[in-house]
């Protein structure tokens, strides 16, 4: 089981549990946030979190959270209830992300304010490799300067505003 923070700096927590879900099947992860918009919850839920934990109510949810997860089921804290609804209801209008998992990490370091040259060593990836990305999401996203990478990073929760 991992507990972690959806704000983390290099890779955040939904990504983070994408990467524990592909590496590490048998994990389970549980989401500590502040964040209750359904765009957070959403994403978390794709991302197989099996607990999603608000903060302002973290002292008895995350006891709660940990003893559900751990006997294989789900949690998510009653303040996101709504989220989870509306998650629900527009699922058919977010029905994919056209990024993979690598180009999604190499679109938050660049949201970040990361260059291309500090993305590589970051992403264990060549230099070329990761202008090869980025300039791949580019033209997939059809986006075409830096400050629109931030905005859609930050519409798809890959960072914090």
């Amino acid at each position: 089981m991992a507990v972690i923070d959806i704000s983390m700096p290099t890779l955040n927590g939904i990504d983070a549990a994408r990467e524990l879900a592909r590496s590490c099947p048998k994990t389970k992860v549980i989401l500590l946030t502040q964040h209750e918009e359904q765009q957070y919850v959403h994403e978390a839920l794709r991302a197989r979190v099996r607990g999603y934990v608000l903060k302002n109510q973290m002292a008895g949810d995350l006891i709660h959270a940990i003893q559900e997860v751990s006997k294989g089921g789900t949690y998510l804290s009653p303040g996101v209830s709504r989220a989870v609804m509306e998650a629900y209801c527009s699922r058919c209008e977010d029905a994919t992300d056209p990024l993979s998992g690598r180009e999604r990490q190499v679109l938050q370091l660049i949201a970040e304010g990361r260059s291309t040259k500090d993305v590589a060593p970051l992403r264990g990836i060549s230099v070329k490799t990761a202008e090869s990305h980025r300039s791949r999401l580019m033209q997939k996203l059809d986006i075409h300067e830096t400050a629109s990478l931030v905005r859609y990073a930050l519409r798809r929760s890959l960072l914090q505003p």
